[in-house]
């Protein structure tokens, strides 16, 4: 059964760095696309990063610089390295698995259930 599950998560203060993780169960990982994705308190979810099978990455602009995604292969996981938090990074951070490798990356097929990022000012 393919699965998803994110850790990492927690309250850390502005300038501060996280790190996520995302284990995957999902047959033949390496030919997937996995990100990363945010819901931020009242809005709606949004892009932050991807990683396709050949290891393109894609970030949003609003992440561009501050966070890294990587992967895994051999241990099926997905990292996002997140530094220089900002309060506006506090949100519900999701791991997501597709086959798209071409944004836009809005038809991923697994989704995780969330971790949550507190940034305090």
């Amino acid at each position: 059964q393919e699965q998803l599950v994110e850790s990492g998560g927690g309250l850390v203060q502005a300038g501060g760095s996280l790190r996520l993780s995302c284990a995957a169960s999902l047959a033949i990982f390496d030919y997937y696309t996995v990100g990363w994705f945010r819901q931020a308190p009242g809005k709606e979810r949004e892009f932050a990063a991807t990683i396709t099978s050949i290891r393109n990455t894609y970030y949003s602009d609003s992440v561009k610089g501050r966070f890294t995604i990587s992967r895994d292969n051999a241990k099926n996981m997905v990292y996002l390295q997140m530094n220089s938090l900002k309060p506006e990074d506090t949100a519900v951070y999701y791991c997501a698995a597709g086959r798209r490798s071409v944004p836009p990356f809005n038809d991923m097929a697994f989704w995780g259930k969330g971790t949550l990022v507190t940034v305090s000012s």
